[in-house]
């Protein structure tokens, strides 16, 4: 069974690339935003529910990330929630997203990185909605090809690619799962977190680019685990603790 093993990875990279050759526009276009956001002295937030906030936690507090991206992470919509189909009925439950947006200091001139693979729950598409109310600009990055085959549970009738500013697609399979296996139904192995990772980081790497061909440079973390590590990114922390949420 090795070769499903292999038949993955070609998959992945296949999604990779089309990712690239579709979707670059899209990724410098949230990349600009990011970077306009820093050099107004705005703050930069990601929010995704359950599987999907497993991105929002890639681009924060880790070793070549950037300093500037808030996360927002609600406890009943993490992994860590016990029983865990609980993240399901509250991505669903109306009015919830609006809750969580309002208990961040975001504010007029900031921007919102929303991750929702099949962007059709409430509490991401009221995300979008408060957020652009209030003068933030969004970035959807969602699985059009999913998406657009499922309906909004939001009262608008809108899925999350249809109420934000700017449109990543992941590129991915309907359903997420990719690989059907002989005597198996359901497909297996998901491939939106190793692609929206790759496309997240992306955005930083693009950010962080944009920056420094203006003459700023951004801050960027080292790891904590190499000597001197600690000290760098306090320094960091202490010199842009106004616009840090997380600590």
């Amino acid at each position: 069974m090795s070769d499903v093993i292999t038949l993955y990875f070609e998959h992945v990279k296949n999604i990779a690339d089309t990712v690239l050759r579709t979707q670059q526009k899209n990724i410098n276009a949230a990349a600009h935003i990011f970077s306009e956001t820093i050099k107004r002295g705005n703050t930069i937030y990601a929010f995704g529910a359950s599987h999907a906030g497993i991105i929002t936690e890639e681009l924060f507090y880790r070793t070549g990330g950037l300093a500037l991206i808030n996360p927002v992470l609600t406890p009943s919509l993490m992994l860590n929630t016990k029983p865990v189909t609980m993240t399901s009925k509250m991505e669903r439950l109306a009015g919830f997203g609006e809750t969580v947006f309002s208990s961040t200091p975001a504010a007029k001139g900031d921007a919102l990185l929303i991750h929702s693979v099949s962007g059709r729950n409430p509490v991401a598409i009221e995300m979008a909605l408060a957020a652009r109310s209030k003068g933030l600009q969004t970035v959807a990055l969602t699985n059009l090809t999913y998406s657009k085959q499922v309906t909004s549970r939001h009262e608008s009738g809108k899925r999350l690619f249809e109420v934000c500013d700017i449109l990543i697609d992941n590129c991915g399979d309907f359903e997420d799962s990719s690989i059907q296996l002989e005597g198996l139904e359901q497909k297996v192995a998901p491939t939106s977190t190793a692609i929206g990772s790759l496309i997240a980081n992306s955005i930083v790497i693009k950010t962080v680019a944009n920056l420094l061909a203006e003459g700023i440079t951004p801050p960027v973390f080292h790891s904590s685990n190499v000597d001197g590590g600690d000290e760098f990114n306090a320094k960091i922390f202490q010199e842009y603790k106004e616009r840090i949420h997380y600590m």
